[in-house]
């Protein structure tokens, strides 16, 4: 999968210049959703099958500060999947290869009714996607 790519913006930096914190957590799911696309398998595709996921965890590391402007590339790794539950690692870097941060988001699968959907039994495609997506 190719890794996403996003240019820092003014309005995404504090009155220091800095990233604000928050915003690393936003481009985890812009990340993540290019990556899902990259499957085949957008966010529309998903509740087009009745399929809803969640974020229901998230884990963040900040490694190194980033300003307006800078471009971040953003590598994103299934970690982890089971037929209910997703991880995601995504690893952020500068382009002078300076480690900006690593983050974790876990996410689970809904369906109607907010019933908990188990990927390889009801919607195997999708939990294939998945699989050879690790692969590559």
């Amino acid at each position: 999968m190719n890794a996403y790519t996003h240019k820092v913006q003014y309005y995404e930096t504090d009155k220091m210049g800095v990233t604000h914190h928050s915003n690393y957590i936003r481009w985890m799911e812009e990340a993540r959703t290019d990556y899902m696309e990259q499957m085949g398998y957008s966010y529309q595709k998903l509740e087009t099958l009745g399929v809803i996921s969640p974020v229901v965890g998230i884990e963040c590391s900040y490694k190194a500060s980033t300003t307006y402007a800078d471009i971040i590339t953003i590598k994103v790794e299934i970690e982890e999947l089971t037929g209910v539950k997703l991880k995601v690692k995504y690893t952020m870097t500068k382009e002078d290869g300076t480690l900006a941060f690593e983050g974790i988001s876990t996410h689970c699968f809904l369906g109607e009714g907010g019933k908990i959907v188990r990927l390889k039994n009801e919607v195997p495609e999708l939990y294939e996607a998945f699989l050879n997506s690790m692969n590559m």
